[in-house]
């Protein structure tokens, strides 16, 4: 009987050490998982705001029907002066100021910085056969996906990060589009 009792000895250690490193490497997965819900919720957060900000824009063109052509050729960018690009008191000019604003996320700002949108929001109004115009936000992902189609050109090349991040050849650059369709009334 003694024999046997001395040979168990250690056994429990041995269990406990193959416990705590299932243990760690579950918990390494739980942070690993964590980290990746927080760029996937982060992502989510920036397309519902391009939503928004794209649907205000398409909402302002069909309300200002008679002046929808004028709003084709407008570029937000990051670093657009928006008083000085979209100066004036028609609605077209107050329309084209107040995106821009928000674009660049006027809506919050901390220290004189605007953080109330979309990282490097970008906005297009581009004008189609037959009393159509697209409106596209574009915007900077935070990780590396597929790059958008040729035809979606509002800041193409403008999020090539380069480096480690793996934003190259516009794989970081995400966009919403929608087109505005303006009957003509006779």
């Amino acid at each position: 009987m003694r024999a046997q009792a001395f040979r168990q000895r250690g056994a429990s250690m041995i269990e406990v050490l193959v416990t705590i490193v299932i243990i760690a490497f579950g918990l390494l997965g739980m942070a690993g998982l964590q980290s990746r819900l927080q760029v996937s919720e982060m992502e989510a957060y920036q397309r519902a705001q391009a939503l928004v900000l794209l649907n205000d824009m398409a909402s302002r063109i069909s309300t200002n029907r008679s002046a929808a052509a004028s709003y084709a050729g407008t570029e937000v960018t990051p670093t657009t002066n928006c008083t000085t690009a979209f100066g004036g008191t028609t609605a077209l000019a107050v329309d084209r100021r107040e995106w821009c604003n928000a674009l660049q996320g006027a809506g919050e700002v901390a220290s004189g910085t605007k953080l109330g949108a979309v990282i490097g929001g970008r906005g297009c109004v581009a004008s189609l056969p037959g009393g159509e115009y697209m409106v596209t936000v574009a915007w900077q992902g935070m990780v590396p996906v597929s790059a958008p189609p040729a035809s979606v050109t509002c800041g193409a090349n403008a999020y090539d990060l380069g480096g480690t991040t793996g934003c190259t050849g516009d794989l970081c650059r995400r966009y919403v589009t929608t087109i505005v369709r303006i009957a003509s009334l006779l």
